[in-house]
């Protein structure tokens, strides 16, 4: 429910601050005075876009509040869905900046206007002659079946279900198409793959057939560069050797006399030793070391099968070729497998399809049982509202579609006079006759849902006096379960409710500005009272204002 409103620097307005409590409350004053400011502004904060025109002052900001107790709404879902912080006195802030710029904020947290509206429309129903669009629309017209059917706990059910079904139904088209395309590239794939397969791909082996490649294709050059070192190392006349061997002979007979000379004695010899081993490894090269034609040539097949391969695929290592070879064999083997995979999604869709029959039916069944009673309580209670011969045709047709609330499509078809032909209602009910409508169906609601708070905006122009008064007993009514504003011009509304505030203009420094006031029980009674006879108050329109009251 709406507890607090605060309006700054808006259209008439320079700063208001109002509380407001459950029941009925009524809002009065006469034409022109600015009740369509303060529905100007709620419209604000529910989401309308904001009119730097609508700006009292344009060098100020606008600022607009609402207060709102919600802790009966069960909405921490929506602002779950939403990302924002859930409390049970949820404010509502919209700032229109000088700029022209629009800012609103849940609870202090930034938000965009669809998040606004989203929780908006949960909060606040602002109804009027000219709003009656709702009513025509087959979401509303099955949200109100749906309630006196009390299918919100099926219908969550079902929701869930369809949404896993439509997920289930993606899935499987993506299966489907993934398979098309498989199938249109396996072939290739396969190719691909039995080449890399037979290519026997080892990591690190390029370069080592690289090395073999330049040993065996250059091996005569080879042989000779290693006969001449091994005799510039043994050779008992020039080799390097047998020099460095007699040196160290030198030096070993000098190492005794001091460190120096043992010290180069000790390098000669490590030297030696290193040479030794170097000689040891250029014999073990030429044993070897042959020429193999065939080997030659097979190194150099596989070389050129690699590198063909590598240019192929456009990488640059044999570890790139056995990631591919790996990624291909995936695709073949998932393209060989893609069939159970579809089999086993169908399998899926087709139980959860028929989990979905059984929980439309059952919705569909809890529709039929409730539409005669639907009908019965709207009729009767469009008659004391001054349509005797208001009659409804309900009618619900199964449909092969699954829907986001069932399977049934829905016929909700009115008739205003005896033996008038039934008709969609906004082609058979004129806008009163729908305002009507509309308030016996928000009257059969509440008695089974929390509906949100609901203003009335004058939906009692053009009835009589005794079809006010039965308006004014149904609002009343609702006002128990739920919080109801009305803007009415009738003193026979006016008369109805549980606290009565009053829209006017006054000067204030030569500048005209709207204000709100609750009036006490003696400003009601002249309120009424004017309401009844004009601005002449007469001791007749007193007594007449007091009957109303009591």
């Amino acid at each position: 429910m709406l507890t607090n409103l605060t309006i700054k620097n808006y259209a008439l307005i320079d700063e208001l601050h109002v509380s407001f409590s459950t029941g009925l409350t009524i809002i009065t004053g006469e034409t022109g005075a600015g009740k369509s400011i303060l529905l100007g502004g709620l419209s604000l904060v529910l989401g309308k876009r904001a009119d730097l025109s609508h700006v009292k002052d344009n060098s100020k900001k606008c600022v607009i509040e609402a207060t709102f107790d919600i802790a009966k709404y069960n909405l921490k879902s929506v602002f779950k869905t939403e990302d924002l912080d859930y409390e049970s006195q949820t404010i509502i802030r919209r700032e229109i900046l000088p700029s022209g710029k629009s800012r609103a904020f849940i609870n202090d947290t930034p938000v965009n206007l669809d998040s606004l509206q989203v929780l908006g429309e949960r909060l606040l129903d602002i109804h009027s002659q000219h709003q009656t669009i709702q009513l025509t629309n087959d979401n509303f017209q099955f949200q109100v079946i749906d309630a006196l059917a009390k299918n919100e706990t099926i219908l969550e059910t079902y929701s869930a279900s369809l949404k896993e079904f439509k997920h289930l139904k993606s899935e499987l088209k993506t299966l489907q198409d993934k398979k098309n395309t498989a199938i249109k590239e396996l072939d290739y794939h396969t190719f691909l793959l039995k080449e890399l397969e037979e290519a026997k791909l080892v990591e690190g082996e390029l370069e080592s057939l690289e090395d073999e490649y330049e040993t065996l294709n250059n091996v005569e050059e080879i042989k000779e560069k290693l006969s001449l070192s091994h005799s510039l190392m043994s050779n008992e006349d020039i080799g390097i050797i047998t020099h460095l061997t007699e040196l160290k002979n030198h030096f070993s007979k000098l190492s005794g006399y001091s460190n120096p000379y043992n010290s180069v004695f000790e390098r000669i010899q490590s030297s030696l030793i290193e040479l030794d081993d170097v000689f040891s490894e250029i014999e073990n090269l030429q044993e070897q070391l042959e020429a193999d034609p065939n080997r030659l040539e097979q190194v150099n097949a596989k070389l050129q099968i690699i590198n063909n391969l590598l240019q192929k695929h456009t990488v640059s290592s044999i570890k790139e070729l056995l990631q591919i070879k790996d990624e291909l064999s995936s695709k073949v083997i998932e393209t060989e497998g893609l069939d159970a995979l579809i089999s086993e999604k169908e399998t899926a869709i087709n139980t959860l399809k028929s989990k979905l029959i059984v929980e439309a039916e059952s919705i569909r069944k809890n529709r039929i049982t409730i539409i005669p009673k639907l009908s019965t309580q709207l009729e009767s209670i469009l008659a004391t509202l001054g349509m005797p011969n208001a009659k409804f045709n309900i009618k619900i047709e199964p449909t092969h579609s699954f829907l986001n609330n069932g399977r049934d499509e829905l016929q909700f078809l009115f008739s205003a006079n005896k033996g008038g032909q039934f008709n969609e209602l906004k082609k058979s009910a004129s806008g009163g006759e729908l305002s009507r409508i509309m308030l016996a169906i928000k009257s059969v609601l509440s008695k089974y849902m929390q509906l949100p708070t609901i203003m009335f905006d004058e939906i009692d122009t053009g009835v009589s006096g005794e079809i006010s008064n039965k308006m004014a007993t149904i609002m009343q009514q609702m006002s128990k379960t739920m919080q109801v504003f009305t803007i009415t011009h009738l003193p026979q509304i006016a008369a109805k409710g549980d606290a009565h505030f009053k829209v006017f203009k006054e000067d204030v420094n030569n500048v005209t500005q709207t204000q709100l006031k609750q009036l006490n029980p003696n400003d009601r009674i002249v309120e009424i009272a004017q309401m009844l006879g004009g601005t002449d108050v007469s001791s007749s329109a007193i007594a007449h204002a007091k009957e109303l009251l009591n």
